[in-house]
């Protein structure tokens, strides 16, 4: 894996420019995707590159989502028993790229994803 082609394309994923505050959400990918990766498997692999980005922004989003359980209308502010769309597309396009490099990774955390109905959140 390449850190900053990770940062360059976590920052397409965010869409922002200056990630230099999410370094560590990075940083936490990156261990998380080197756990999953396979004995032989090749470590330079673009692929690994955009799961570690995917891993970063979903927990990224776990974070924000988890802190912001409002929502502001009109008349003020109140709780958001809603999903959080950010959080919900991130998981998914996680889950695409954990499938591309499904011949990479063997992973530990991620397994209900063959058999989900989708209402399952990932686990921390």
């Amino acid at each position: 894996m390449n850190l900053e082609s990770v940062k360059s394309i976590f920052a397409l994923f965010i869409g922002e420019d200056d990630i230099s505050t999410y370094v560590p959400f990075i940083q936490l990918a990156m261990t998380e995707t080197e756990k999953m990766l396979l004995p032989d498997a090749d470590s330079s692999d673009i692929r690994l590159d955009f799961l570690t980005a995917s891993i970063a922004a979903y927990r990224l989003r776990q974070a924000e989502a988890s802190r912001d359980n409002s929502k502001y209308t009109y008349a003020g502010k109140m709780n958001s028993n809603s999903s959080n769309p950010a959080l919900l597309y991130s998981e998914r396009m996680l889950r695409d790229y954990l499938t591309l490099c499904s011949d990479l990774i063997s992973p530990k955390t991620f397994v209900f994803f063959g058999t989900s109905s989708g209402k399952e959140m990932i686990p921390c």
